[in-house]
């Protein structure tokens, strides 16, 4: 089983691990990356990938697990105000792309049906979404549906777009009106 580093310089190499491979799996996917590229990158070895993370499929899954993390941390969620949650979910898909790349590399090569990912922050935005709907303010039907609802309507514009990517250099105005349509679409569709 990994190990966790037991020395703030362990700490210190596990999280340049972790910040380097989410840049290869972003760019190449799960089969494409590389652990040379990762290892030379973070200025390590691959015994400390391999000690830290078990293997390239391990290593994967936790920076899976941090970027989940980092994005839950990063947009507060409320059930009462799912057209705000959806425009920071916007938000932070132009300050950090690779984390919707990552998500688009877990569905094409790990997880190609169902659910994407399965995290215990899911549960209490259920759970929210539930007691907000008992309470008559938000539509009723499935949490589960409802917030896949918002999250693929606040990644209409993200690099998981069929349609289209935006970035974070494009002019502001674009962003602010991308950003009122979502907050008044998300609106009228959870709306009761």
């Amino acid at each position: 089983m990994p190990e966790l580093p037991t020395t703030a310089k362990g700490a210190a190499t596990r999280r340049r691990i972790l910040d380097t491979a989410a840049e290869e799996f972003a760019e190449r996917g799960i089969a494409g990356a590389r652990i040379d590229r990762i290892t030379t990158a973070a200025r390590t070895n691959k015994a400390q990938v391999y000690g830290y993370f078990g293997s390239k499929d391990g290593l994967f899954d936790a920076v899976i697990a941090d970027h989940a993390d980092r994005l839950m941390s990063a947009v507060a969620f409320d059930a009462d105000d799912l057209p705000g949650w959806a425009v920071g979910m916007y938000d932070e898909n132009l300050r950090h792309p690779e984390l919707v790349r990552l998500m688009a590399w877990l569905r094409l090569e790990r997880r190609p049906a169902g659910r994407l990912t399965d995290t215990p922050h899911d549960e209490p935005k259920l759970a929210a979404i539930a007691a907000a709907q008992a309470a008559g303010r938000l539509r009723q039907g499935d949490p589960l549906d409802l917030i896949a609802l918002v999250i693929a309507m606040a990644c209409a514009w993200s690099p998981a777009s069929g349609f289209y990517a935006a970035t974070a250099d494009e002019p502001a105005t674009d962003h602010d009106r991308r950003r009122a349509l979502l907050r008044e679409c998300v609106a009228r569709a959870v709306t009761p």
